[in-house]
This record gives C-alpha cells, structure tokens and sequence, in this order.
C-alpha cells in the first residue's frame, strides 16, 4: 500500500500527534489507555488522533480482548524522508551556486 506524502506530512503536523508517535517509537507498543494517561487530553481525544495516524499508516493496531494496541509503523516515515532528500540536495545545489557567485563577485 503507498502512503502519500501528504497524510505523513498533515498527520505529523499537529504537535499531540508527533508526540503519540513518538511516545510509540520510543516505547514501544501501548494501550489507548497507557497513551491517555500521558496525553493530557481524553481517551476520544487520543483516539482520533490514532485514527489519522493510522490513515497515513504511521501506527497499527491490534486487539486483545477488550484492549486496542498501537504500534508505531516508522517505516511509513519513507516519503518524508524521499521528500526532504530531493529538497535537501536542491537547497545544496542553490546554496553552491550562490557561493560561486559570490566568489565570482569579490573577485
């Protein structure tokens, strides 16, 4: 499944959401539970930001019982990365080109 750029992007754009995924990536799996617990906002709250994180399929989730799980899913990271790479490497070749030229001015 291709993730667009533009989920990753909108759903790591709101401060709560990066702080869910990362909680997640560094933590490992949690509960909606454990999550509320340190979000400081309430449970369908959480639970709506996990459900745009799992749209730009940045978290998964699993059942167990009566419990939801949610993993963080780094690997759907892929197009921010590809994007900022092709931005980086033409924000380099911006910052030579005005080098040279001003090199070539002071001469």
């Amino acid at each position: 499944m291709q993730v667009v750029t533009d989920d990753v992007f909108k759903a790591l754009a709101d401060p709560t959401r990066r702080a869910i995924f990362e909680r997640l990536s560094r933590d490992g799996e949690q509960t909606v539970h454990a999550l509320t617990d340190r979000a400081g906002i309430s449970q369908p709250a959480v639970s709506k930001h996990l459900g745009i994180l799992k749209h730009a399929h940045l978290v998964r989730d699993r059942r167990e019982g009566r419990e939801t799980h949610y993993s963080a899913q780094p690997d759907a990271l892929g197009p921010l990365v590809d994007w900022m790479s092709v931005y980086g490497a033409f924000w380099r070749d911006r910052f030579d080109r005005l080098e040279t030229f001003l090199t070539h001015m002071d001469q």
